[in-house]
């Protein structure tokens, strides 16, 4: 549909198309170590499909069938990929849909990108800072692996770049448009806390969606109920 997408660096990003029946279109990020395939991400854009609105999702340069590699990946590397996504959408509405650390790209990149209307967080990743001194703390960067995975390779430059950004929070006023963040009341990788914490400092009509007893990723029957949630909440608001 859209043909060969490109980053700035040049790397070809994969992504895979669910079509619509108008102007309207859902990018769909994911999350570290993830990639556009994650079965609630999915889900979520077949959902869209369903009812109408077109859905995009990809992988970050670096991981998944993107082209790169995934110790480059990093927030700030995902936000300018992401706009080279938003760039071959010319003729759509845009809503972007990030889940955990492709929630943080989406509150950089819509802070300063007015071509993203609509926002929704599904897990967002807040304080970046923190979260890698909790989850990789104990992990040496250019040694060891994120979460014993070995294809997951953590690196300095990934630890500098989240120690740089700290906390997306101080960004969340810059958007100003319809923002939903979604958040499980059981996960444990990315605490509910961040989403509340973010909250704090959005605009109206900001809104947050606490899904009790579901997890990180939205497992088992939680996937159903998120999906069913968000496509009702974009289809009102894009």
């Amino acid at each position: 549909m859209f043909g060969e997408i490109r980053n700035e660096h040049g790397e070809r990003l994969d992504y895979t198309y669910h079509k619509g029946e108008d102007n309207r279109i859902v990018v769909i990020g994911h999350g570290v170590t993830g990639n556009k395939d994650r079965l609630a991400l999915i889900a979520l854009a077949e959902g869209l499909a369903d009812v109408g609105i077109s859905a995009l999702r990809f992988s970050f340069s670096g991981n998944g069938e993107s082209e790169g590699k995934f110790t480059d990946s990093t927030i700030t590397k995902e936000v300018a990929d992401l706009g080279s996504i938003i760039d071959v959408l010319n003729d759509y509405n845009v809503c972007y849909v990030g889940h955990s650390m492709g929630g943080a790209v989406g509150v950089l990149r819509a802070a300063t990108d007015e071509r993203i209307q609509v926002l929704v967080s599904l897990a967002g990743m807040v304080h970046t800072k923190t979260f890698a001194d909790r989850e990789f703390g104990d992990v040496i960067p250019d040694e060891g692996f994120m979460w014993d995975e070995l294809d997951c390779p953590l690196s300095q430059v990934y630890v500098d770049d989240m120690a740089a950004i700290d906390s997306v929070a101080k960004h969340a006023s810059k958007f100003g448009g319809p923002w939903l963040l979604v958040h499980g009341s059981e996960d444990d990788i990315v605490p509910i806390q961040d989403s509340i914490d973010i909250l704090n400092y959005a605009n109206e009509p900001t809104e947050l969606l606490d899904l009790p007893s579901t997890d990180h990723v939205f497992s088992g029957d939680s996937t159903a109920v998120m999906v069913e949630k968000v496509v009702a909440w974009i289809s009102q608001k894009l």
